[in-house]
């Protein structure tokens, strides 16, 4: 299937990326599918001496990395791209098979992580510094001072299963652009798509040498990696409880957590709720609401609650269900049969307390649907933390200063959005929300690769985004010269 690959390679074997070295051991665990229990690829067992051995030779691989010329690291990630796209639909069809991604989403993240890639190699152009004006003050003197952004060394990488071929990039692509050797560790929900990924870096004839390793594992692995002395920097994607346990660890170095979101919009009396609506549903159960931005709470005014919450239970009522092979599907099974039993029990919970069911909550054919929940109130568990599943919750508030209160009662900050056609409601949103990302007329499940994204408070510290993710990735060395 993957041309790139040797023809006596197992497609359905994933190996440890020690650099340019490829192994496998002989204790695996199966990766099966979540649509149908099928076997879809085996990924090594590893443990801390894989990590050890990893972090060594990242560490000898570092020097040469941060001396690597940037038209290399440029020709390097642009490679990789080209290659990207050019086994889309490979990679596409891997994802289907290892997280159930609906295939024409799963397309999408190919061509966004390609981009994504892309748009890294054209900032390291951008790279760079400025002079300083050292004579600005009485006190001071005029000399040649400028400063640059030098790569830290090694770089710890460890991401999710929701997007595992773009977060992969998102964390990798800078972090090796910007001269660094990295360890990465992948989700082991996706462990094929991740090494596949890894390959095409390792295998492209721009490659800095060993700059690039891959291990699997859980905490084991995880807790080796970040307390480790030899590693500059620490890049999370993940829940809350690990990102605690990341700083707890890490000690004396940079880390980057993009974690958790109890993302919220509020649907104002003027919106255009057909618009809002159809937007909303969308938001709510793409990748079946297994997104840290899923819309997960919608305030509506009290004066359209009733209209709004027919109109989103329609459009909800309209996305196919089913095979995440078909064309067509809209929304697969969740991630696991642990978190379908979750979502059960967020509904069943939210119905005790007296919410009520206006679309789904019934299994279809085994998978757990998307599903609206009304008569939701404060109170309730289903709002107060992160679901994670393809459940939305309807709140009534009677105008906009309740709304934006309880929204940002929430001890996560990541996205959130507002649906009106007020100017004054508009600013009066932008500057009150407290959050990372501020989303108007849209759903706050809205995310460019382009642009700065992260979040405040439980959400996580520092930003993704190229430009960005290069500054995490790098610091800055002063120069004067007398």
């Amino acid at each position: 299937m993957f041309g790139i690959f040797d023809s006596k390679e197992n497609p359905k074997e994933a190996k440890i990326l020690f650099g340019s070295t490829v192994e496998t051991k002989e204790a695996k665990s199966e990766r099966k599918s979540p649509y149908d229990g099928k076997v879809v690829s085996t990924f090594p067992i590893c443990h801390e001496e894989d990590a050890l051995r990893a972090l060594e030779i990242a560490q000898r691989a570092a020097p040469v990395a941060a001396k690597s010329p940037l038209h290399q690291r440029i020709a390097w990630l642009e490679d990789v791209a080209s290659k990207l796209r050019e086994y889309s639909e490979d990679f596409a069809k891997l994802m289907v098979d290892e997280i159930a991604k609906p295939l024409k989403f799963a397309r999408i993240e190919v061509l966004r992580c390609a981009e994504t890639i892309e748009l890294t190699a054209k900032e390291l152009i951008g790279l760079g510094g400025e002079t300083i004006p050292t004579d600005a003050t009485a006190s001071g003197k005029k000399v040649l001072a400028y400063y640059n952004r030098v790569p830290l060394g090694v770089c710890i990488c460890i991401t999710p299963f929701n997007f595992p071929l773009n977060l992969v990039a998102h964390k990798i692509a800078p972090a090796l652009g910007a001269g660094n050797s990295v360890v990465l560790k992948p989700t082991p929900e996706a462990p094929l798509t991740a090494y596949r990924l890894a390959r095409l870096f390792i295998d492209s004839e721009f490659a800095v040498a060993d700059a690039l390793s891959l291990v699997y594992g859980d905490a084991e692995v995880g807790s080796t990696l970040v307390k480790s002395a030899i590693p500059r920097a620490v890049s999370f994607t993940g829940s809350v409880p690990v990102g605690k346990v990341i700083t707890q660890q890490a000690g004396i170095k940079k880390v980057s957590l993009e974690l958790g979101g109890n993302a919220a919009s509020f649907v104002d009396k003027d919106a255009d709720l057909e618009m809002a609506a159809k937007k909303c549903a969308f938001g709510a159960f793409y990748n079946s609401g297994q997104v840290c931005i899923s819309l997960q709470r919608i305030y509506v005014h009290e004066e359209v609650y009733e209209e709004f919450t027919a109109l989103i239970a329609a459009e909800t009522a309209l996305l196919k269900v089913g095979s995440p092979y078909e064309e067509e599907t809209f929304m697969g099974p969740l991630i696991d049969e642990d978190a379908r039993h979750r979502a059960k029990s967020w509904v069943a919970s939210a119905k005790n307390e007296g919410a009520v069911v206006a679309a789904g909550g019934e299994e279809i054919e085994g998978i757990f649907p998307p599903t609206v929940m009304s008569n939701v109130t404060d109170e309730m568990k289903i709002i107060c933390e992160e679901v994670f599943a393809p459940i939305v919750s309807l709140v009534s508030a009677p105008d906009y200063e309740t709304a934006i209160a309880k929204i940002n009662q929430s001890p996560y900050g990541l996205q959130y959005s507002i649906f009106t056609n007020s100017l004054s409601t508009t600013q009066r949103f932008i500057e009150d929300a407290e959050c990372g990302g501020v989303i108007i007329n849209d759903i706050p499940t809205v995310r460019f690769d382009i642009q700065p994204y992260g979040g405040s408070k439980l959400s996580g510290v520092g930003r993704e985004g190229p430009k960005w993710a290069l500054e995490e990735f790098t610091e800055i060395k002063t120069v004067m010269i007398f």
